[in-house]
């Protein structure tokens, strides 16, 4: 068996454009499914440890549901991913207003952001789409031409690879991830998968979830992770309503290459997922605002804590914490990382 692409209809958007998605499938059997509306992973199907696949992404059967409102199932999101506090930054000594779409800030590139807007895709070598979109000057009030392109690739090495590359005409801010949930059971809640991060810090946050600019340990909280535990283990000692994780990491790492980030294991199937990225952080999510009034794929509904995001990613409000790695991109400069999830069995 050889790696494959096919691409087919997915439907069509309201101002008449049509909208495909593309299957790819490696040599091993291992099936992504990624629409070039929002670049969404749709479908991701992996084998567990007797060698059954099942479906391990959150989403819908089709696209009038990811028209409709949803939290960002699968989605490539920006220009900005995460929160920018009251929709407001300055650059070179200009003031930028951003739309307030959670509460009093900015999230994950506004109103139309990134993940609702028809990509163009080309099919590459093996098992891997390259999607782009060019965003104009002043969409979503950012400033500068930013020409993005996003390349998904499932690998022979039974990995999903994302590599996201961006270059502007003037300066403008970047933070790019996929907005991805996955649920390694395939089903029901993620709270007995077992989780390892390899972060010894986090960035604390106040009640909008903006970062208050410290970086603190992790050691003592229930923020940690760096031995392996299940999730829902210490999730009561956080104390937060609607109950969960919305923590952003700090990725321990020696260099600028691919670093591990996390790795998860779903002790019932034998699932386990490891995530590697040049990113400095990651944004570990369990669903928490999940409330059952969404039906997904296959009739499934889904309730609180049935998925979890790790949204490789800089950090939240990063413009305005000078310390924190810089979200500003300038012309001339290009911005590049990568993103891998590598799937195994124990």
């Amino acid at each position: 068996m050889k790696a494959t692409i096919e691409k087919c209809s997915y439907g069509v958007l309201p101002d008449g454009a049509e909208v495909d998605l593309y299957t790819l499938a490696n040599s091993d059997g291992f099936i992504a499914k990624v629409s070039n509306y929002g670049t969404i992973i749709t479908e991701l199907h992996v084998p567990d440890a007797r060698g059954e696949f099942a479906d391990v992404v959150l989403g819908f059967d089709r696209l009038d549901s990811y028209l409709k409102r949803h939290p960002y199932f699968g989605a490539t999101v920006g220009r900005v991913a995460n929160r920018i506090a009251g929709g407001q930054f300055t650059l070179n000594g200009r003031s930028y207003t951003l739309a307030t779409n959670d509460g009093p800030n900015h999230l994950h590139g506004g109103i139309k952001g990134f993940d609702k807007v028809l990509w163009k895709a080309k099919p590459q070598d093996g098992a891997s789409v390259k999607f782009s979109y060019t965003s104009p000057d002043g969409e979503e009030g950012y400033p500068g031409t930013l020409a993005v392109e996003v390349t998904i690739s499932l690998t022979d090495g039974n990995a999903l690879s994302i590599d996201y590359t961006a270059s502007t005409d003037q300066t403008t801010l970047i933070n790019l991830t996929n907005h991805s949930y996955f649920n390694l059971a395939g089903q029901g809640d993620i709270l007995s998968h077992e989780l390892f991060l390899s972060a010894g810090e986090y960035t604390p946050a106040d009640a909008n979830r903006i970062p208050t600019g410290e970086i603190a340990s992790v050691g003592g909280t229930p923020m940690d992770f760096t031995n392996p535990a299940p999730i829902g283990s210490r999730m009561s000692q956080l104390g937060n309503t609607p109950l969960g994780y919305d923590t952003n990491y700090v990725i321990n790492r020696a260099g600028k290459g691919l670093a591990l980030a996390a790795r998860v294991c779903e002790p019932k199937s034998g699932r386990v997922m490891e995530v590697h990225t040049t990113q400095p952080g990651v944004q570990f999510y369990t669903g928490n605002f999940l409330d059952g009034t969404l039906t997904g794929k296959r009739g499934t509904v889904y309730r609180q804590h049935t998925g979890f995001c790790l949204e490789t990613q800089h950090y939240p409000d990063s413009v305005h914490h000078p310390d924190f790695p810089s979200v500003i991109l300038h012309s001339g400069q290009n911005h590049h990382h990568t993103t891998v999830h590598r799937f195994l069995t124990s």
